[in-house]
């Protein structure tokens, strides 16, 4: 998700930092790095990661950008460094908002709730629906398939405090709130997702459709999945080639030039109170 959009922008020099705890590499990250183009990866995850690439070690060599998710001490070291390097964005606990007619299986709409959930007991999975009956249906469903689950005791702890079961007047308010919250996955699992999708304008990631589960976003459906989390998405966006570009303003000016646009900013140096400024441009024509 990283590398793939580094390559495609031209970036040379591409290094990834994977923990390995207790010296233990883990064959199916390196060969996912292999692919994706990545020829140095660093045995260091966490908070000393973020500090080492951003300033530089005997052994590491610091970077210009600092991009990908971790938790929340990746997450504030990334905070802590921006300045120094660049970086894609803050990433939060993962989140997924489900608006839904009945169409949908109410097992389904369970268990794509539960597999944002069962990251952290801060993941957030919110479902609004304007069907009361349907709601129940769903609160039936979660308290039938969470007992199966591995990691109930994540789940659970997500849902009890991050977890809500919204009854909306129709799906237009669920739009609503869903632009609100600015959710990083917001599935829309109804009979006409086509019909929302110019309603909504914030959100990560959108699925369309009861068959476009979130998990396929997370592994192999195609955009990136590097998202903006906690209400960022009303002002970022996806990871993508554009992180790893960058422009530089041309100015030419020629002789003529200078003495129509000196003039200019000769009034506004002076009115500036800035001597050296002023003079600057007039040199050019005086």
């Amino acid at each position: 998700m990283n590398a793939i959009p580094a390559k495609v922008a031209g970036v040379k020099d591409l290094v990834m930092a994977s923990p390995m705890p207790g010296g233990e590499r883990n064959l199916l990250v390196l060969a996912a790095a292999a692919l994706a183009g990545v020829r140095k990866v660093l045995a260091i995850g966490g908070a000393q990661a973020i500090a080492a690439l951003a300033f530089g070690t005997q052994s590491i060599t610091r970077v210009d950008k600092i991009v990908g998710p971790g938790n929340a001490y990746v997450a504030a070291a990334k905070r802590q460094v921006f300045g120094f390097v660049g970086i894609d964005m803050i990433a939060g606990p993962s989140e997924i908002l489900i608006i839904a007619d009945s169409s949908t299986p109410p097992d389904w709409i369970a268990m794509d709730l539960f597999s944002q959930a069962e990251h952290d007991e801060n993941a957030r999975s919110i479902l609004l629906c304007a069907d009361a009956e349907f709601l129940d249906k769903v609160a039936s469903s979660i308290a039938k398939l969470l007992p199966t689950m591995e990691r109930r005791s994540i789940i659970s702890a997500a849902l009890s405090e991050n977890g809500a079961l919204v009854l909306t007047r129709d799906l237009v308010e669920a739009c609503e709130i869903a632009n609100r919250i600015a959710p990083e996955h917001l599935e829309l699992s109804v009979d006409n997702p086509d019909e929302l999708l110019p309603k909504l304008r914030n959100a990560g990631a959108i699925f369309l459709g009861k068959y476009t589960s979130e998990a396929l976003g997370d592994y192999c459906a195609g955009p990136n999945h590097v998202l903006p989390t906690g209400g960022t998405a009303r002002f970022s966006s996806p990871l993508g080639v554009y992180d790893f570009q960058k422009r530089t303003s041309l100015i030419d000016v020629s002789r003529a030039g200078a003495e129509h646009l000196g003039r200019v900013a000769v009034a506004l140096a002076e009115g500036e109170g800035l001597q050296a400024h002023a003079l600057s441009a007039a040199y050019r024509f005086r």
